[in-house]
């Protein structure tokens, strides 16, 4: 079972400005691009910041004219390896909607946004299928998917059939909780011993 990381779902070809940018560059390029923010690199490729849509509107308040003067810095930066989830938190705990995303030398190699995240949760139905059933239930736990009945429907997830143990069960429905696009699973499994879910 692999999670998906970061270097998967990242834009690889960013778009970037450097401090001397000019406010009306910086808009003319999110216009162009249909984006929403920009990160402010050196010229060794390594973000000090990013320039959003939020930080022009404000900058109407002090007028400065350059990326260096808009940008909220430090930049806040996502890593190549890291998993959906960790960027996700990240995200909303430092209240923004995109990463740049460095390599081990700090250089910026992509950028990831909230909206790359939800490409998760648009999986399509028979790949979580296929991983849940082979991966997690037949490889990974060793259970006979004749025993086993897997339905997905836009992301729900709902087993049935007979595990060999009671305790199996919340392995089973933490492991496929935390399947790339899965948004719930529900329980009709029966084990020897157990009452109803």
């Amino acid at each position: 079972m692999r999670h998906r990381t970061v270097a998967d779902l990242m834009t690889p070809e960013a778009v970037t400005v450097q401090r001397g940018t000019p406010f009306k560059e910086i808009a003319r390029l999110l216009d162009e691009y249909g984006i929403t923010a920009v990160p402010v690199v050196e010229a060794d490729g390594r973000p000090v910041g990013v320039v959003s849509e939020a930080d022009l509107l404000h900058s109407r308040l002090y007028s400065p004219t350059t990326a260096e003067g808009l940008m909220s810095a430090p930049a806040i930066v996502a890593r190549p390896e890291w998993t959906a989830v960790e960027a996700a938190r990240v995200m909303e705990r430092r209240r923004v909607k995109r990463l740049p995303v460095v390599d081990d030398a700090g250089r910026l190699i992509g950028v990831i946004s909230r909206s790359d995240l939800l490409q998760l949760f648009l999986r399509r139905d028979r790949a979580i299928h296929e991983e849940i059933l082979e991966d997690i239930l037949t490889r990974t736990l060793g259970l006979s998917p004749a025993a086993l009945t897997v339905e997905v429907s836009d992301g729900s997830v709902t087993l049935s059939g007979t595990v060999p143990t009671p305790e199996a069960i919340p392995v089973i429905l933490r492991l496929c909780q935390g399947v790339d696009g899965v948004v719930t699973v529900i329980d009709r499994l029966t084990a020897p011993g157990r009452t109803e879910p």
